[in-house]
């Protein structure tokens, strides 16, 4: 964020991050933006001044040095991606559904569905804000992005609640076939799941799935 070569506080940098960074990364704490300050500084990597022309408080104001620049250009090009780790709560719930409800799981995914529907009017805000300042261009592409990708997922769960319903009908039509009331998935069946999908991918089964 300092590479935009702006002199900033690490309240804007807060500020900042929850404007931006928070749809798609996280948003880091007060305390974590001064602990990252600090370090940068002992590297060498930012400078700092403290800055008394607000005659109510003072602030340290926080620049980007060269050797700062030097380290963040070679990451932004030439640093490994890493890959995206998902660690999405509510389909971890989902996936255990048998400790739940239909009608428990359904309302978590409209709790969830007005949530994301909540964010993705704040990214499309933002982003339209992000309009007039040509310079932000990448920041409000990753913005539109982030407005995109909350509208999927609002319409993957409204699908979900859609395919609970089916879910509960397979459920159903298991527990008929072996004329017992409705149990818990059998343990080690997974193994039978992996199995198949193995001969499915080499080509040993027509089925598959």
């Amino acid at each position: 964020m300092l590479s935009c070569e702006e002199e900033v506080s690490g309240y804007d940098l807060k500020k900042w991050a929850d404007w931006s960074i928070r749809y798609f990364y996280w948003s880091p704490s007060h305390s974590q933006i001064y602990s990252e300050l600090k370090k940068l500084e002992r590297h060498g990597f930012a400078e700092s001044r403290v800055d008394s022309d607000n005659p109510l408080r003072e602030r340290r104001l926080y620049r980007i040095a060269s050797a700062g620049r030097a380290a963040v250009t070679a990451w932004g090009g030439h640093g490994p991606v890493d890959r995206t780790v998902l660690k999405h709560h509510l389909m971890l719930r989902v996936m255990f559904g048998h400790l739940s409800s239909p009608t428990r799981l359904k309302e978590i995914l409209r709790d969830h569905i007005t949530d994301v529907s909540r964010i993705e009017r704040e990214a499309a805000a933002d982003a339209h804000g992000a309009e007039f300042r040509p310079d932000w261009g990448y920041s409000q592409i990753v913005l539109n992005w982030t407005q995109r990708h909350y509208a999927a997922e609002r319409s993957l769960a409204q699908q979900l609640i859609e395919d609970i319903d089916a879910a509960e009908a397979t459920l159903a039509e298991a527990a008929n076939n072996e004329k017992a009331g409705y149990s818990p998935p059998v343990p080690g069946r997974w193994r039978e799941v992996e199995q198949r999908v193995r001969e499915a991918g080499t080509g040993d089964t027509a089925t598959g799935l």
